[in-house]
């Protein structure tokens, strides 16, 4: 009996300590790589969602208030202006009108992999390699028509990550292809 009540006081010491230290308060300022790398991964994935189905205010604030959007042969910087760049190429996002259509409407999607990022306080850097395919022809018929990569620098404003400045390089515009050499460090 007496070795029995030292093995349950042994087991409700061990509880004791267990919810002792569960219930220290965390400081909740303070993040992990993964739970930032989480947040970053999020922000591109809510990118280019809004870029593909053309939700500007969603879109633009990915940015900061003065982040740059820098597509090679132009750069726009502050959120109103990339909301006014993009307002301006809506042809090339939002499907063709009902006549054009064909069977029905066209679609394309943006994706991103190969991602790496570099976290370091609150500012990080990114390269992700990104693809674009579409069904805006006759048949319909899904196609793979450009890629390049993203070369990211990224803020956290008020415990969210955004957009300082996103460079795409894309390799089927000739004025937009990436210099040579690995784009990772």
């Amino acid at each position: 009996m007496r070795k029995w009540i030292e093995m349950l006081s042994g087991t409700i010491a061990a509880a004791l300590m267990t919810l002792t230290i569960s219930c220290t308060p965390v400081d909740t300022e303070a993040s992990s790589y993964a739970e930032d790398r989480a947040q970053i991964e999020d922000l591109q994935a809510r990118y280019l969602f809004a870029l593909d189905s053309f939700d500007l205010d969603t879109y633009v604030s990915t940015f900061t208030e003065d982040g740059i959007l820098d597509i090679i042969e132009y750069q726009v910087q502050g959120r109103e202006e990339i909301r006014k760049s993009l307002e301006e190429s809506r042809s090339v996002f939002v499907p063709p009108s009902e006549e054009e259509q064909g069977p029905y409407p066209a679609s394309s999607r943006h994706n991103i992999t190969n991602i790496v990022i570099k976290i370091d306080g609150d500012k990080a850097v990114g390269r992700a390699y990104w693809f674009h395919y579409g069904n805006n022809n006759p048949e319909r018929k899904a196609e793979i028509d450009s890629y390049g990569h993203y070369e990211d620098e990224m803020v956290k404003v008020n415990r969210q990550w955004l957009f300082s400045k996103r460079v795409i390089y894309n390799e089927s515009v000739a004025d937009w292809i990436a210099p040579s050499g690995n784009p990772c460090w």
